[in-house]
């Protein structure tokens, strides 16, 4: 089993929960905590330079924002952050995030290990959650294993996350076609960038490429 967890919880009480889970039903009693991503993110990195790093973290997704300034304000970029240092740590995220497309791409986009949501079967999910992640296995929740919901997951690739980039930065159709052939990247021709584009503005149900942005921004791929 894990040695040494990290839990990112901003409420308290669910912070003291999952710690408590961990202990009495999982068997984990060396346990980080933190309220603030930029705290967890140092006692990361305390940890990381030891003898003894962190095997898994178990983070939430949105924390309330204070006086207190940060510079990592979501469990998103705590992930991309300690990711970029330690690749191999298991990422378990717990949230109130029950939007299916965007516990999806959590998984899709970012390789997280496991998600449970806070809920009425969040224990139970939580202990499963982190026996299966510790054996290996990727620890989808229930909503994302039902066959009626699989049809309607998105699945992006490397162009698509490059077009929404690009478009988030300011520039055209034109510009990202031009950018693309310099970088040999295909396909890059007009008709394969218009119905790209135009597929993901069906995906996302956008109005304009300004209501694209935004909402790929709420779903925490940008």
């Amino acid at each position: 089993m894990f040695t040494r967890v990290l839990v990112a919880e901003d409420y308290e009480i669910a912070n003291q929960g999952i710690i408590k889970i961990l202990n009495e039903q999982v068997g984990i009693y060396d346990i980080e905590e933190a309220k603030y991503c930029d705290d967890a993110y140092k006692k990361f990195l305390k940890a990381h330079t030891s003898q003894k790093p962190i095997e898994l973290l178990i983070t939430d997704l949105s924390f309330k924002q204070d006086d207190t300034i940060q510079t990592i304000i979501s469990g998103i970029d705590l992930i991309k952050d300690i990711r970029a240092l330690q690749p191999d740590i298991k990422v378990i995220v717990y949230s109130q995030e029950d939007r299916l497309d965007k516990i999806n791409l959590l998984f899709d986009r970012f390789n997280i290990n496991g998600y449970v949501c806070k809920g009425q079967q969040a224990v139970t999910e939580l202990i499963a959650c982190v026996n299966g992640v510790y054996q290996g296995n990727i620890m989808l929740p229930p909503e994302l294993t039902d066959n009626a919901t699989t049809n309607n997951i998105i699945h992006l690739d490397d162009l698509d996350m490059m077009l929404l980039e690009e478009l988030a930065n300011g520039f055209t159709k034109k510009e990202i076609r031009i950018k693309l052939k310099k970088q040999n990247i295909s396909p890059n021709s007009e008709s394969s960038i218009d119905k790209r584009v135009s597929n993901l503005f069906d995906i996302f149900k956008a109005k304009n490429t300004t209501h694209l942005v935004a909402v790929v921004k709420d779903l925490g791929l940008l």
